[in-house]
């Protein structure tokens, strides 16, 4: 009996055909894209390089892809956290800007309301002094001095040393209440002061305030001269427990007491 091969789909591939169908397949990978330029030294190389690589350089590429991918991906958050870092830093330097501001400005605030406390305290005390009704002067004629000069025989106040035309000053805060001739005190002045009492300016060769005025310390009320019973240019001044004629009490420890010294 003779035997015979089998023919047909039942027969193995050879060797040759296997290479060949293994180079097409990787032909049609290179002609759709999906290895590119890399699939090209394929075609050059013997069977048992393309047996050995197959679709390594496709892989390979894939995983240089995904490599790029990620170093972007770590960039873009490496960025990101960059730019988060520098607003939380810019955030925290508005923050503190603004608090220095605040400071800055509850320190002037406060610097502000201690001048204006030490200004009303400068005034206040300024208001609650005493000066020398002709600065730079002198008692020329004591409290109670006798003699047959002033009607009630005695000196009721004391005179200060002045030419006709010195500048006459209110001695502390307080009220004109007399402004104007005053019979044998010539020209005069009376004021009542802050602190109840009264003070009189007499013999003035003129008279710069009107009843009614608020003075204060050292404030120019007139000028000194030799108006109605006088022998001379001079400043008669009196201190009273009221604005009457007789109320006189001594005007030379009124003023010491005071804290103006003579």
């Amino acid at each position: 009996m003779a035997f015979t091969r089998a023919t047909g789909k039942h027969r193995r591939p050879s060797r040759i055909q296997r290479g060949t169908a293994r180079a097409a397949g990787v032909a049609a990978l290179a002609t759709t894209g999906v290895i590119g330029s890399v699939a090209a030294p394929a075609f050059a190389a013997s069977e048992p390089a393309v047996e050995q690589t197959g679709l390594t350089p496709v892989v390979t590429m894939g995983d240089t892809v995904a490599q790029q991918i990620d170093a972007q991906a770590v960039a873009q958050k490496q960025a990101a956290e960059m730019a988060a870092a520098k607003e939380k830093a810019e955030q925290a330097a508005r923050e503190r800007a603004a608090e220095a501001a605040k400071k800055a400005k509850e320190a002037a605030e406060k610097a502000r309301e201690a001048k204006e406390r030490a200004a009303r305290e400068a005034e206040r005390k300024r208001l609650n002094s005493y000066v020398s009704p002709i600065p730079g002067s002198y008692v020329s004629t004591g409290y109670k001095a006798g003699g047959a000069v002033w009607s009630s025989g005695s000196h009721t106040g004391i005179d200060f040393h002045a030419a006709t035309g010195t500048s006459v000053h209110a001695v502390g805060a307080g009220t004109v209440v007399e402004a104007g001739w005053g019979g044998a005190y010539g020209n005069q002045v009376v004021i009542k002061m802050n602190d109840g009492t009264y003070t009189q300016y007499g013999h003035l060769s003129s008279v710069g305030v009107s009843v009614g005025q608020q003075v204060t310390p050292g404030q120019q009320i007139g000028l000194s001269g030799a108006t109605g019973n006088v022998t001379g240019a001079h400043l008669h001044f009196e201190a009273r427990t009221s604005p009457e004629y007789g109320s006189d009490i001594d005007p030379l420890a009124y003023l010491r007491s005071h804290g103006v010294n003579l």
